[in-house]
């Protein structure tokens, strides 16, 4: 029987530095930290990962890959987690490198939320992640009894909360309703654009990505061939500017109001 790969996953995409180890088989043992992430995440990551590799007894020449979220989210928090994957690979004798999705990890991490709370599966779920700037990452992924698909329905995008409704219609897939709550709204994009998100149907769970979830995603995408030379990792940032101008917002506001529906009696 083959042995189970050694694994070490990374997330510092959000404001959590999430970290784990184990081999993503379900009811094997895994070694977490979770803990305050974005400007800290550069000085505390290296010092977590040899904590939870001592306590694994793992060391790290023994790794059979390295995880780590891509993006979208914080551009600090990406580029940490990349370089540090890619450093740590270097480091082992050359590892390779699997690069996943934030949103795939965070829609795997609100299915495992409703699991363990026995509640129904959606047909597909809709993970949000907050951009700042008044916008959200927006990616969509059909969800089955063995678990979520790999590849989104729509690749990442930036959506403006009042937008959203529309996006989510035009976007999913024949059958899948709204309104009948067959789209799962997971993320952390529920309390900042409350008003944005207020008439929008569905059910909702907090959820953020996690390394936990990056290492249940990470056999299949392992065997899938998604691993890469640790050289060519690289981040997913969706936006390609970190602030807007003055007259880049005021252009926005323009076309997002533009789109929204005029008010009945209108």
């Amino acid at each position: 029987m083959p042995s189970l790969p050694r694994l070490l996953a990374i997330d510092s995409s959000t404001d959590i530095l999430s970290v784990a180890l184990g081999s993503g088989a379900p009811g094997e043992p895994v070694w977490r930290y979770s803990g305050p992430g974005a400007a800290q995440s550069s000085a505390t990551l290296l010092p977590t990962v040899q904590s939870l590799l001592a306590q694994a007894g793992w060391a790290l020449h023994s790794l059979d890959a390295i995880v780590f979220g891509r993006g979208p989210g914080s551009f600090t928090g990406l580029r940490t987690a990349c370089a540090v994957a890619q450093g740590l690979a270097y480091g082992a004798g050359g590892l390779p490198v699997l690069p996943v999705d934030t949103l795939l990890a965070l829609a795997e991490a609100a299915r495992e939320q409703r699991v363990m709370a026995g509640l129904p599966l959606p047909t597909v779920i809709a993970a949000l992640l907050d951009a700042r700037m008044d916008e959200m990452y927006v990616a969509l992924h059909a969800c089955g009894p063995l678990g979520l698909e790999a590849t989104p329905l729509q690749p990442p995008r930036l959506c403006a909360p009042a937008l959203l409704g529309a996006h989510l219609r035009q976007s999913l897939p024949a059958g899948v309703s709204l309104e009948a709550g067959d789209c799962l709204l997971a993320g952390n994009v529920f309390e900042p654009y409350a008003a944005g998100l207020a008439d929008l149907p569905g059910p909702r769970e907090r959820a953020l990505p996690t390394a936990a979830a990056l290492l249940a995603l990470a056999p299949a995408l392992l065997a899938a061939g998604r691993a890469v030379a640790a050289q060519d990792a690289l981040p997913l940032y969706v936006r390609d500017q970190v602030a807007r101008t003055t007259a880049e917002r005021e252009r926005l506001r323009l076309e997002q109001a533009a789109q929204r529906p005029a008010p009945l009696g209108a």
